[in-house]
């Protein structure tokens, strides 16, 4: 599958999310689709983050993952996912925690610094020790996770523009066919 990284691929605000928002549908099986699944993909997602990452100024330009390291970093991405996502529906996560820092210790020992697997390591330990995992949250449309830096902490998608207008789309969609039935 060849597609395009765009700013809403990276609508987590960390990069440890926008690497675990890299599977689309997540929960969907029929419909899921891993965007690392092709190497080329991965690659140029390291090359996106320089554009579209919310994190671009304190990582700056990544190298992408090496193959001996590709095993690893997607057990860190699915780490994250489950830690974070598990915060965000009300679990400590105490058990997913460990999982995460073995995963997040496994790269560090192994990545040079500048390596999108180091930086993705580094992501998740920030959003850890800062204040922001309050705002964790998961997208209602897509699943996304996504940190909410609104000032009333009030977003519910992971990205206006995308699943924002869909959302409100459908909405409208709904509305309008139930005024129309007799």
């Amino acid at each position: 599958m060849n597609f395009s990284w765009t700013p809403h691929r990276f609508a987590g605000g960390a990069l440890a999310l926008d690497v675990a928002n890299s599977v689309i549908l997540r929960f969907d099986p029929a419909r899921s689709v891993d965007r690392f699944a092709e190497e080329k993909q991965m690659d140029a997602f390291a090359e996106a983050t320089s554009a579209f990452s919310a994190e671009r100024a304190l990582f700056g330009q990544l190298s992408p993952v090496p193959p001996a390291n590709r095993e690893p970093f997607l057990t860190l991405r699915e780490a994250i996912d489950r830690y974070f996502r598990a915060r965000v529906q009300g679990d400590d996560g105490y058990g997913l925690l460990a999982d995460l820092l073995e995963a997040t210790a496994a790269i560090l020992r192994r990545a040079e610094k500048g390596a999108l697997e180091a930086a993705t390591a580094h992501s998740a330990l920030r959003l850890l020790a800062n204040e922001e995992i309050t705002r964790l949250k998961i997208c209602g449309n897509c699943g996304w996770l996504f940190v909410d830096r609104s000032k009333n902490r009030s977003r519910t998608w992971c990205d206006m523009t995308v699943c924002g207008n869909r959302a409100k789309a459908s909405r409208h969609y709904r509305r309008k066919k139930k005024e129309a039935a007799p």
